[in-house]
């Protein structure tokens, strides 16, 4: 921790003391927003039997909260960027309190579901903020790289957290699974108070006008919504993908985001034409400039493209991985968490490992070899053979599966943040942030397809048609989803090696071992406003 009381000298004065619990506030917002999905994810079963609760509506309890931060993570970013970072995580955390509460409770499914909906709120408008807080707080250096990774291995942690605690909590409080929004609303405040004492100061915004692009919002935030939603819904729906509400909807929330697209881009062009056309009601700055995809000769893009593919991967596994346990093997919940205990495990090494060595190795190292080793997860998974020992295939597997996404985060948002400029840092964690929650909706769907179109293919050559709900296919053929999902999780991660070794074997490090000159973290890769001149550490040969 000595390099955080080196950079504290480079930036706003504070002690050793106030710069460590940055940090672990932060991270702890990551614990909290990722432990709010997985503590309810188990618990749904006897929360459908506490509120009587369909099926079919109970995967809400869930996505509604998903929907909601994943979506609104731009719009929340933009504003932490104009209006102050401190802000708008103390608005996300008072959120996360009041409805967490709320959740608390709640008496019937449809008001929890819209409650966890804005528990989401919440979530969209700490996550960005917390790297924007990071990014400010320590200029490019090994203590940078030594936050982001601590901050990044706060989803391991999270994610384990919530499954322990949710569980317990459930299994042994006399108010069994309200018990987990009660302890998420009081971490959230004990965060919010941290936060309120030991966060730096807001900075005000360089921009010289401060106004958010109210119909760039709108139409990016609508859009997103009509996608995740269709894309959750779209198997289960009454006549699939071919449901016609679906196929409006879709076809809305395509048309949608590619007009903020195309707002975004016309924004960006009269504002470089005529700066002063800013102050217009009509022609706001932009809410995400599409030129920051372009930042590092395109190389943003890139590790966002490879962030969404890691992700689809990483999250497919999870989900089928988590069925194969206890709907083919007929695992209990206690045990099927057990055999994920060495990912969480895995998952914080592996942080640790790029905070020590991220100024040492180029970034290609680490998303190249990450995006592969998920790839070699995914494949034996694909392979397993249920007969044998959890130790032939599903512990190797399990140990190797967290490797792209956790390097690919850890190194990645270092990237973003020294590309973007010092009044985008939160809306390019948001964007970061925003693919990683979309490639998550698509792993999920497109393995999803797959799997029931092998249910039904290998259940037909039985002699057996499936029922809606799949309760009938033989076991045999659900092995044969199993791993059919597998492979194509298989696809996204080498997808994503691939990308890597094309576009990213030239970028070199993208940590800093000495500190960098502090004046609002402006010594990036997008100096200048030159988004092509990329200042990269170069590759060792």
């Amino acid at each position: 921790m000595s390099n955080l009381e080196t950079a504290k000298g480079n930036g706003p004065q504070r002690s050793l003391l106030r710069s460590v619990f940055i940090v672990i506030t932060c991270t702890a917002a990551m614990v909290v927003n990722i432990s709010n999905t997985t503590s309810v994810s188990i618990s749904l079963p006897t929360i459908e039997k506490g509120l009587d609760i369909e099926e079919e509506q109970l995967q809400w309890l869930v996505s509604a909260y998903s929907l909601s931060s994943g979506c609104l993570l731009l719009f929340f970013g933009r504003l932490a960027d104009l209006y102050g970072r401190k802000k708008a995580f103390m608005l996300g955390t008072i959120c996360q309190v009041a409805f967490s509460l709320g959740c608390g409770f709640a008496q019937d499914g449809v008001t929890l579901a819209v409650l966890r909906g804005f528990q989401g709120v919440g979530g969209a408008a700490t996550i960005p903020s917390a790297l924007g807080i990071l990014a400010h707080a320590f200029p490019p250096s090994r203590a940078r790289s030594i936050a982001f990774a601590t901050f990044a291995a706060g989803a391991p942690v999270g994610g384990a957290f919530g499954m322990l605690i949710g569980g317990v909590l459930t299994q042994l409080t006399s108010t069994h699974w309200r018990s987990i929004f009660y302890m998420a609303a009081a971490t959230s405040a004990l965060i919010g108070i941290s936060g309120l004492i030991s966060f730096d100061a807001d900075v005000p915004s360089a921009e010289s006008v401060k106004r958010v692009d109210w119909i760039g919002a709108s139409l990016v935030t609508v859009g997103l919504v009509l996608i995740v939603f269709v894309l959750g819904e779209g198997e289960i729906a009454s006549d699939g993908w071919k449901t016609p509400y679906i196929i409006v909807l879709l076809v809305i929330g395509v048309i949608l985001v590619a007009l903020f697209l195309l707002w975004e881009w016309r924004l960006e062009q009269i504002i470089e034409e005529d700066p002063s056309r800013a102050a217009s009601m009509w022609t706001p700055p932009p809410l995400m400039k599409l030129s920051l995809w372009t930042r590092a000769r395109g190389r943003m893009a890139v590790v966002l493209c490879i962030a969404f593919l890691n992700w689809s991967a990483f999250i497919g596994w999870s989900f089928w991985v988590q069925l194969y346990y206890q709907n083919y093997l007929l695992l209990s919940p206690v045990n099927t968490m057990i055999r994920f205990i060495p990912m969480f495990i895995v998952g914080c090494l592996c942080n640790f490992f790029v905070a020590m060595v991220v100024s040492k190795l180029p970034l290609v190292i680490f998303v190249g070899n990450g995006s592969l080793l998920t790839a070699t997860a995914t494949i034996l998974f694909a392979l397993i053979d249920p007969t044998v020992t959890y130790w032939a295939f599903c512990f190797p597997s399990t140990v190797l599966i967290v490797f792209g996404a956790d390097f690919v985060y850890s190194a990645g948002t270092i990237f973003i943040a020294k590309t973007s400029l010092p009044h985008e840092h939160s809306v390019a964690a948001a964007l970061f942030q925003t693919m990683t929650q979309i490639g998550t909706a698509f792993g999920l769907t497109i393995s999803t397809i797959v799997f029931n179109s092998a249910v039904d293919k290998e259940s037909a050559k039985l002699g057996v048609t499936v029922n809606a709900s799949g309760t009938n296919a033989p076991m045999s053929a659900q092995l044969v989803g199993y791993k059919d999902a597998q492979w194509t999780s298989t696809s996204f991660a080498l997808m994503g090696a691939l990308l890597a070794a094309l576009f990213l074997w030239s970028v070199g490090i993208v940590g800093h071992q000495r500190v960098i000159r502090h004046v609002d973290s402006d010594e990036t890769m997008a100096m200048k406003h030159e988004p092509n001149s990329a200042e990269i550490s170069p590759r060792p040969n």
